[in-house]
């Protein structure tokens, strides 16, 4: 049987961060754990964007319960005052899902001088996780979904110029952020696995969702002829992006998910209900994934602090 939003298990009482929830993907998963009982609330950086997915969000749940608190992914300073805020305001929390990104953008600098699509997609979602597992052990059964993307398959690692000053590709620098994500998801697994902690790493993957953010790639590369391929596909191929959240919301919610496991649609990896999904083999290379950590933890400054279980 297909896994469909009737299948999402009561959620109240619990709380759930999602970045990027102002828009496309976020948004719907916002929307739907709100429907299903959580507490939501939105971290993003555009507050007037926020706010109007909070309007979207409480014009079709009225009983939601979901806010917005401001986060830059790009800017580690940014993050740091996200997790020492939470931690001293709220102290718990059930999941965090990692969501928000850029896609194919041109080089930029992020304000701690790093390559923008590796700065906001991985080395922002690496500092917020390691910021907020105290609170994430605090719950029961606590999880974290990281969103990555198909596109992953065509990605790899450039660890002698990571931030794209020697050789810059916008497409492939974007699918080295999502293969990082799929990295760190497997790493984190491992490591919380290590300490017997009782807190699930999972990823997942919308497939072919129509979003805000191919036009966006399409605007900011100047290209005309991709722009218009993009808006095309998404008028006559794409899933709508509600379907393209069902398989973060089902690595969010699904009793059954175990931690590890990566999720996207059935049909081709693009459609239809989530299930588990394959990955490339480098995103299962477990000597990357620790290097990727080892440089993570370099640019951030920070490390995994797990309370062994």
């Amino acid at each position: 049987m297909a896994w469909t939003v009737r299948e999402i298990p009561d959620q109240s009482g619990r709380v759930v961060v999602v970045t990027g929830g102002n828009g496309g993907l976020g948004l719907e998963t916002a929307r739907m754990l709100a429907a299903a009982g959580a507490e939501v609330v939105i971290a993003a950086r555009n507050a007037q964007k926020a706010e109007g997915a909070l309007a979207t969000i409480r014009g079709s749940v009225p009983e939601a319960k979901v806010s917005v608190l401001p986060l830059d992914l790009s800017s580690l300073a940014s993050v740091r005052g996200f997790t020492e805020r939470w931690l001293g305001e709220r102290g718990t929390l059930d999941v965090l899902v990692n969501n928000a990104g850029v896609m194919a953008i041109p080089r930029t600098l992020s304000a701690d001088g790093y390559e923008m699509q590796f700065a906001t997609n991985h080395l922002g979602h690496f500092a917020l996780t390691l910021g907020l597992m105290p609170a994430l052990q605090a719950r029961p059964g606590a999880r974290v979904v990281t969103v990555s993307s198909a596109v992953h398959w065509g990605g790899s690692v450039h660890f002698d110029d990571l931030d794209g000053a020697t050789s810059y590709n916008e497409w492939a620098r974007y699918a080295q952020s999502k293969l990082c994500n799929l990295l760190f998801t497997a790493e984190l697994d491992r490591r919380l696995r290590a300490a017997r902690a009782d807190v699930k790493s999972l990823a997942a993957h919308p497939g072919y969702a129509a979003t805000d953010l191919q036009h966006v790639a399409g605007r900011q590369t100047g290209l005309t002829v991709t722009s218009l391929t993009m808006k095309v596909g998404n008028a006559l191929v794409a899933q709508s992006a509600a379907n393209g959240a069902l398989p973060t919301v089902r690595a969010a919610t699904d009793p059954a998910a175990e931690s590890g496991q990566f999720w996207g649609p059935r049909v081709l990896g693009w459609f239809g209900a989530p299930v588990l999904a394959a990955r490339a083999s480098a995103a299962k290379d477990e000597a990357l994934a620790r290097k990727v950590w080892e440089v993570s933890e370099a640019r951030t400054g920070l490390s995994l602090a797990v309370a062994r279980g």
